[in-house]
């Protein structure tokens, strides 16, 4: 009984652990702590966003597109959608030569659009040809993107925008000759194309340090430091297809989620206690505990929540019920055979183990085949209904035979109705058990 009363206690923590993770507000200065703080990671297709398909294009110098090609201009992008500040972004591969990028909670799809599709090509170039009317021609130093470290958003002395840039080991050793080189001469800086600045070299510039100078806006600043941190794209990659849900109907789609998900729950748990009486109601609060574990575990982890994940825990409440049915019912057949009430509940939770298990193993490993095989929207299927099978089996086993000892365990089964049984089920019951031992006794066997 000690262990029993220890176990009992320490399923309360955790039911007041996951109670506060669950229904804490999360807040902006983050005061509720970074486990209580977590707020609840939802899809693109609950919160709105968009879809957007990129396909790598060929050149006349990328003749075919290969597989480590694609590899990566999806880390590349996967950078750059990083660094719009959206979470539960999804960047991943759709057949040979195509990237599906879903974005959810963004407020400027067109922004997003422009930002992936840019090439992000830096380039330092020096003077060749100088014409009459003052258009100067230019020639590659051989510095580029590649040769950057990092890109910092910094002003002047005056106050003005510009873009510090840091330098590789060997993109500074590039820099310092190209200088050197270039002394009282402009370096001209050009991105994507368009020339942003061409300073005139005063002396030679070592230590790996250089800025990108001029008129600008802090977002024009901001936008080249985020596409040159995230890299420039390996091959020219076109959005060729979008689609964008609107955060109304996503909206509706978390009203319809819950009022499902309430019906289906409320609807288990008033079986459960219609027709197993007061073994029911201990159902039912495991089911409770149940929920809340799994959503605990759902901001904790975290799992971004989907229309199809939502399916997927909704499904699994019914398998976690299903357990503690066979446990009843293993537990009644127990009774009807004279059991006393002790004994009947610990067989019947041994006999229903082996089914419980095995069910349950199965569903995991059609779980994990799902998820290694499926699409997004697959894997949060499969992902939501392995938590929710795991925690099942927590909560059937574990704290549904917890409570049923302490509630149950010591006493005698003076009123069968609690079980949904009739006093003339147990009566039978024991007149065949006294039946068989009397029979026992003269070596009749029955």
């Amino acid at each position: 009984m000690k262990n029993k009363i220890m176990l009992f206690w320490a399923i309360v923590v955790i039911v007041i652990f996951s109670a506060l993770v669950v229904f804490t507000t999360p807040k902006e200065d983050g005061k509720a702590g970074k486990i209580f703080n977590k707020p609840a990671s939802l899809g693109l297709d609950l919160v709105g966003g968009s879809s957007l398909v990129l396909e790598a294009q060929t050149t006349d110098t990328i003749t075919k597109i290969t597989p480590d090609m694609m590899d990566s201009l999806l880390y590349t992008i996967e950078n750059r959608v990083n660094s719009l500040g959206v979470n539960e972004t999804s960047v991943r591969k759709i057949g040979e030569r195509r990237l599906l990028v879903e974005i959810p909670n963004i407020t400027d799809p067109k922004k997003a659009k422009a930002f992936l599709g840019e090439t992000a090509e830096l380039e330092f170039k020096k003077p060749v040809n100088v014409s009459k009317d003052g258009n100067v021609t230019w020639t590659s130093t051989g510095i580029t993107g590649k040769d950057l470290k990092k890109a910092l958003a910094a002003t002047e002395n005056t106050g003005k925008w510009m873009v510090s840039l840091e330098f590789t080991p060997e993109g500074s050793k590039k820099f310092a000759t190209a200088t050197k080189e270039l002394v009282g001469q402009p370096m001209a800086i050009f991105f994507n194309g368009e020339l942003k600045s061409a300073p005139i070299i005063q002396e030679q510039i070592i230590g790996g340090h250089a800025q990108i100078t001029g008129d600008f806006e802090y977002q024009e600043v901001k936008d080249m430091v985020d596409l040159l941190n995230a890299g420039a794209l390996p091959v020219p990659a076109k959005i060729i297809e979008e689609n964008s849900v609107g955060p109304t109907l996503g909206a509706d789609s978390i009203r319809k989620s819950e009022i499902a998900g309430a019906i289906g729950i409320g609807l288990v748990m008033l079986f459960m206690l219609i027709y197993y009486r007061a073994p029911g109601v201990i159902a039912d609060i495991a089911l409770i505990i149940y929920a809340l574990i799994v959503f605990t575990l759902f901001k904790l982890i975290p799992v971004t929540l989907t229309l199809a994940g939502i399916a997927g825990f909704i499904l699994s409440v019914g398998m976690a019920v299903d357990a503690n049915i066979l446990i009843f019912e293993r537990t009644k057949e127990e009774l009807r055979s004279g059991r006393s009430l002790f004994t009947a509940i610990n067989s019947g939770f041994d006999r229903a183990f082996t089914s419980i298990f095995d069910s349950n193993m199965s569903t995991i490993i059609t779980c994990i085949i799902l998820y290694l095989l499926g699409t997004s929207v697959v894997k949060g299927f499969a992902l939501t209904l392995a938590i929710g099978v795991l925690v099942s089996m927590f909560t059937a086993i574990t704290v549904t035979r917890n409570f049923m000892h302490l509630v149950f365990g010591t006493g005698e089964l003076k009123h069968p109705a609690l079980f949904g049984l009739k006093a003339s089920d147990i009566n039978n019951g024991y007149k065949a058990v006294e039946t068989t031992k009397e029979n026992a006794k003269f070596g009749v066997l029955d």
